[in-house]
């Protein structure tokens, strides 16, 4: 079972990667993780990566995607994986396809959050981290016992500047000019099942349910 979560920033995909992994028993993976493990194990590829960000230039695509693979390599990728936040572009997804295709190998779902960006600002500027533990709520959805105290630590809630409304923004533009593109390439291939976001939590897990069970 391999998959490949899709939809903008904000729309969930991170919550909907984490109940498949308790359910499946498979990692879900982000590049973010998969450079900091190589660059802190000082593997060639991390080497190679670490060049590049020193350098304040972005890691280019064929990197990446071998980063990617070879972490698809290790034995908890056995039953499958879900890749969040990879691939962001078109030649991302090309390079992912061909390297996967050689080892015939392939992905099986790409599942695409989709919500309204009207919704995703709203549910955004509505969120709130603890500037101790890291925990996250909602206003609405998932508020603290106590107004602006986190009920793990008792530290200070607050709205992160990437959640304001001005910021969200702009990420959903940079999400809609790079990254939705690959909506039609995974639909293409046959791959892509669309789930409603705006159902909520349970509603969406069913959906995904009955699309990874449906093979």
């Amino acid at each position: 079972m391999k998959i490949i979560m899709l939809g903008a920033p904000g729309a969930g995909k991170g919550t909907y990667a984490k109940q498949i992994t308790q359910k499946y028993g498979i990692p879900a993976i982000s590049t973010g993780d998969i450079f900091r493990e190589n660059i802190k194990a000082g593997t060639e590829l991390g080497k190679k990566a670490k060049g590049y960000m020193d350098a304040g230039n972005l890691v280019p695509d064929e990197l990446v995607c071998d980063l990617v693979v070879d972490r698809l390599k290790q034995d908890d990728c056995k039953k499958g994986y879900i890749l969040d936040g990879f691939p962001r572009t078109i030649p991302q997804a090309e390079a992912l396809t061909e390297a996967l295709k050689k080892q015939d190998d392939g992905i099986d779902f790409a599942l695409e959050i989709n919500m309204a960006d009207e919704a995703i600002i709203e549910r955004m500027a509505g969120r709130r981290v603890c500037k101790g533990c890291g925990a996250t709520y909602h206003i609405v959805n998932i508020p603290p016992k106590k107004e602006g105290i986190c009920d793990e630590c008792g530290g200070e809630i607050v709205l992160r500047d990437d959640d304001a409304p001005e910021t969200v923004k702009k990420r959903l533009e940079v999400y809609h000019e790079q990254t939705a593109p690959l909506i039609e390439y995974y639909d293409k291939l046959g791959l892509l099942n669309v789930i409603d976001g705006s159902k909520g939590l349970e509603a969406c897990m069913a959906d995904i349910y009955a699309v990874l069970e449906s093979k």
